[in-house]
């Protein structure tokens, strides 16, 4: 099939299909009342992937993208989705119950709709080569504990890692400082032997598969390495909108040698049209046929590992947004925080906030607030501190305290303290044009 057409988009109508894309506007106003488990399902499926992070500053980062896009939401029901209703049943009865979402390495660890599951079997059979360092020492040097930890798992799952006890190895790098079992339960879920049953305060409960994945999903075939490859950039592609190569590569974490390959099909294969846009160097492309009517209209607070922002790169080409994460920055050398989460209102990025639950004093507390250049800081304030509250009521806060860092806090101040409760929904105004 011959090569579409070259698509061209002003660099305003990049952005406006990217947050289509994504779910963040398209018409879509936050529901009324409560939020069940099909409209968590349709805004899991705007995004492709909930990416997790250990940080709890705030709260755990892969509930935030759902809260960006549907509001206050009962965190519960994707705990339900991404467990077995009742993880102390016998494994007989958790395996007759199907689950929604299933954990892998999607974008880094993340939570991810069990039917990807045979897309990402090509990475499982690479363990040899992909998981990290230290496991793919240790699968050289003993197999035989790899075995015996994988009988383990099959006679007492779900266990965790703490559960098996064998000794600690003590390489250079201290987020190894791992026992045995931890990095030979590392690799068996890298290549897919065992999967994670449901976390406990962040911690895996490692099974067999057969006891945690749905029937369906484990009886269907395994497609070609390089098929799968193709429809996890086309999954890529209609979550992003228009992107680059390494954007679209980037969202599975394919091999850039690979994606290369793979696009390269797509386009000759009809599956995706080239695109132009403007001030963008790179060639870029788009599902074709399905290039979604730009948003101009949204608002949300987003994670630093939202799908939206997570690539710094991608952030600043389409936002002009230069978003560094300074977890691991010395704090005297922090620009704007620890944990910064950028604010999008009508289709730009217009300020960042620093921020924790301090959820002894039941207290959302905003560090630090900066504005972007162009934006107007009244009205950026307004909105932020509506969605500020209700960020605060959805993390079970009673407050919001907003210290004195940054140009916007003091504006932000005063909008927190007057203004009313917020309603459940909103027409943000567009404020920032870059």
């Amino acid at each position: 099939m011959s090569v579409g057409a070259e698509i061209e988009l002003s660099a305003r109508e990049a952005r406006g299909v990217a947050l289509a894309a994504q779910g963040l506007g398209l018409g879509r106003r936050r529901p009324n009342g409560r939020i069940d488990a099909r409209r968590l399902r349709r805004a899991i499926d705007d995004v492709g992937l909930l990416q997790l992070d250990s940080v709890n500053v705030l709260c755990r980062s892969h509930y935030m993208p759902l809260f960006s896009r549907l509001g206050p939401y009962p965190r519960a029901t994707l705990d339900r989705l991404a467990s077995h209703a009742d993880t102390a049943a016998g494994a007989a009865t958790r395996a007759g119950r199907d689950r929604a979402l299933f954990e892998y390495w999607g974008h880094e660890a993340s939570l991810l709709p069990v039917e990807l599951q045979p897309l990402l079997r090509w990475r499982m059979a690479r363990a040899e080569k992909f998981a990290e360092k230290p496991a793919r020492l240790l699968a050289a040097e003993k197999p035989e504990l790899l075995q015996s930890v994988l009988r383990t798992v099959g006679e007492r799952g779900p266990v965790r890692a703490a559960e098996l006890a064998t000794p600690v190895r003590r390489p250079k790098n201290p987020w190894y400082n791992w026992s045995e079992a931890k990095i030979a339960l590392d690799y068996l879920f890298f290549a897919g032997l065992v999967c994670a049953d449901h976390r406990v305060r962040f911690e895996r409960r490692y099974d067999l598969p057969e006891r945690v994945l749905p029937k369906a999903v484990l009886d269907a075939p395994t497609p070609p390495e390089d098929e799968a490859q193709r429809q996890l950039l086309l999954i890529a592609a209609a979550r992003l909108g228009v992107a680059t190569e390494p954007d679209l590569g980037d969202y599975f974490r394919l091999p850039r040698k690979e994606s290369k390959a793979r696009l390269t099909e797509l386009v000759e294969a009809g599956a995706l049209d080239p695109a132009r846009v403007e001030g963008w160097s790179a060639p870029a492309y788009v599902t074709a046929g399905r290039l979604p009517a730009p948003v101009r209209e949204a608002r949300a607070l987003l994670t630093p590992f939202d799908p939206l922002v997570w690539s710094r790169p991608r952030t600043e080409r389409v936002f002009g947004f230069r978003h560094r994460i300074e977890l691991y920055t010395p704090a005297a050398k922090r620009v704007h925080g620890y944990y910064v989460l950028p604010f999008l209102l009508g289709d730009g990025l217009v300020a960042r906030i620093d921020v924790k639950s301090d959820r002894a004093a039941g207290v959302l507390r905003v560090l630090g607030a900066f504005a972007e250049p162009g934006a107007d800081p009244g009205a950026v304030a307004v909105q932020l501190a509506d969605e500020l509250r209700l960020l605060a009521r959805w993390l079970d806060l009673e407050d919001v305290s907003v210290a004195g860092k940054g140009d916007l806090a003091g504006k932000l101040a005063k909008a927190v303290t007057s203004a009313q409760e917020p309603p459940h929904t909103h027409t943000a105004g567009q404020v920032h044009q870059p």
